[in-house]
């Protein structure tokens, strides 16, 4: 009975809203029976669509590798080691998501006039990691938790080095904590417009900047058009990143052990 009601509201929620999208972003404005293609049409003829695109990968891709370094290191201080002011740190690592965002931009960018990192891609990254760090850092804390240290311990005691501890035990386990960081991270650093705005000074667009006007458009056709790329993006990185991680040597390793035992 539990599982029926989930997916009843599973599909109420999510299936019918993008099912309804996809119909509108190929019929004509105000209909879905009337087939058209003006909304993906329209979409591609934006002259700053695709430049867009490519920044906001380009700039999610560099927050997402700075919150996996910096959420796998603090997280595993947090997790696994004792020392005088943690509880401390740990409040004020999670300051950026308790204070308004705006007011910490509007420092940041006065900072970041004069050393030159305003109006640049890498300004905007690392306005980015503000509301972005402190989750990451949580998820890994968590999974570090949930590691342990004991059998960090282990593999040191048998003369494992430290960066073969991280490759072959806490890349595999911590493997659902990265997949969340990286995809919870993409999406917030996606749709971040007023901070962009702030701190790129319109220099540099990312698609949320050209996304974020058209919800006042009329043509609900092309607003559903821009809506499912403005979708697809964080999905196809996020297949993109999965991809890279099945790369890794503990998965070949893996994926040789398996073909061993069946063959």
């Amino acid at each position: 009975m539990k599982k029926i009601s989930f997916w009843t509201i599973f599909l109420c929620f999510v299936f019918v809203p993008i099912g309804l999208l996809i119909l509108q972003s190929f019929t004509a404005p105000g209909s879905l029976t009337e087939p058209s293609m003006n909304g993906w049409t329209g979409l591609f003829e934006r002259r700053r669509l695709v430049e867009a695109t490519l920044t906001s990968l380009v700039i999610g891709a560099f927050v997402v590798l700075f919150n996996i370094v910096i959420g796998m290191s603090a997280g595993k201080a947090l997790a696994l080691y004792r020392f005088q002011g943690k509880d401390i740190l740990d409040t004020l690592l999670l300051m950026p998501i308790l204070l308004p965002l705006l007011a910490i931009t509007f420092g940041v960018h006065i900072a970041m006039i004069r050393i030159g990192l305003a109006d640049t891609a890498a300004g905007v990254i690392l306005i980015h990691l503000v509301p972005t760090v402190p989750y990451s850092i949580k998820i890994f804390r968590n999974g570090y938790v949930s590691l342990g240290g004991k059998i960090l311990e282990q593999a040191e005691m048998l003369g494992a080095s430290a960066g073969r501890t991280f490759l072959d035990i806490e890349l595999p386990l911590l493997r659902a904590p990265i997949q969340s960081v990286v995809f919870l991270t993409f999406v917030i650093s996606l749709s971040q417009y007023v901070i962009t705005a702030i701190i790129g000074g319109g220099t540099v667009v990312t698609l949320a900047m050209v996304y974020f006007p058209f919800l006042e458009s009329a043509n609900t056709t092309l607003v559903a058009a821009f809506s499912l790329w403005f979708a697809l993006l964080p999905l196809s990185f996020y297949l993109f990143a999965e991809g890279l991680i099945r790369l890794l040597p503990y998965q070949r390793r893996r994926r040789r052990r398996t073909h061993d035992l069946f063959y």
